[in-house]
């Protein structure tokens, strides 16, 4: 069996530990053999770190949508209606699913390369034993690797392959925003009930009774599935801190709604799910 199939790195040895060299002349490996090897040290292709190559303008396209986010949940009642407790769970929870059926929709593109690293030699070379003691972890963040970014990209072109409408989207983003499976809900039950009026909706709109809705809807259903693998970790590192740092994004997100939110009307509170997504 190959490293590769094992699902060892090939510039790793076949326990997975790092290379001959950097195990022989790192001096944290040597004062704690047992020490698991950092992930970080991986020099294959598709795990190398990659940066944005337009970093200025993917960020600014990026807070574009978290905007356009906000304004989404601003102008939907049945969430603004919620006890804030669920709002920021929910928000905590499917910022991030959100956020990317944002990117498709929008039809944000972007490409990466390759991040400057230094040599592993280097980094040996420069290694201070004591500051690794009981860690064993490198000091320096690792960036985005270019197998979840290429990951990422096949999401949002699968999206893009599907050519949904504005309806198709809002509907969408309510079956994943309205989760009854979110920790710390106050109201899970009625939560679950808006996901359900969503999914119906959605399944109103792709015309599941025609045989050629029946696929579309499972396909839109399938692809999107495919959004909680990725993390949000990636898309804070890929898209905001390369320009405005480490941020929650979460966070931000609530106090944009927070700021822009205005007052639930009486007469918003009788609206149904399928009709309020339609603005």
């Amino acid at each position: 069996m190959s490293s590769s199939q094992s699902g060892i790195c090939p510039c790793q040895g076949a326990t997975g530990r790092p290379a001959i060299l950097y195990a022989l002349l790192s001096p944290s490996l040597r004062a704690r053999p047992s020490v698991p090897p950092v992930p970080g040290h991986c020099l294959c292709r598709q795990h190398r770190p990659v940066q944005l190559c337009a970093p200025n303008r993917t960020c600014r396209e990026a807070l574009d949508v978290l905007a356009k986010t906000v304004v989404f949940l601003r102008n939907l009642p049945p969430f603004c209606q919620l006890h804030p407790q669920d709002q920021r769970q929910l928000l905590r929870g499917c910022w991030a699913p959100l956020f990317l059926l944002g990117l498709a929709q929008d039809t944000v593109t972007f490409e990466v390369t390759e991040a400057p690293v230094p040599s592993i030699l280097k980094k040996i070379l420069l290694e201070e034993p004591s500051s690794h003691a009981g860690s064993g972890q490198l000091l320096d963040r690792p960036q985005p690797s270019l197998a979840a970014v290429q990951w990422l990209q096949y999401c949002l072109e699968s999206f893009w392959s599907l050519e949904l409408g504005p309806k198709e989207y809002a509907y969408l983003k309510g079956t994943i925003l309205f989760d009854p499976d979110v920790p710390g809900l106050h109201a899970s039950s009625h939560i679950g009930h808006l996901q359900q009026e969503a999914h119906q909706a959605l399944c109103e709109v792709l015309e599941p009774w025609c045989p050629a809705g029946q696929g579309r809807l499972a396909r839109v259903l399938l692809t999107a599935s495919t959004l909680k693998s990725i993390p949000p970790s990636l898309l804070g590192d890929l898209f905001f801190r390369p320009i405005i740092g480490d941020i929650d994004i979460a966070g931000l997100l609530e106090d944009m709604l927070l700021l822009s939110q205005p007052a639930p009307a009486q007469a918003e509170s009788r609206c149904r799910v399928g009709r309020c997504w339609q603005h």
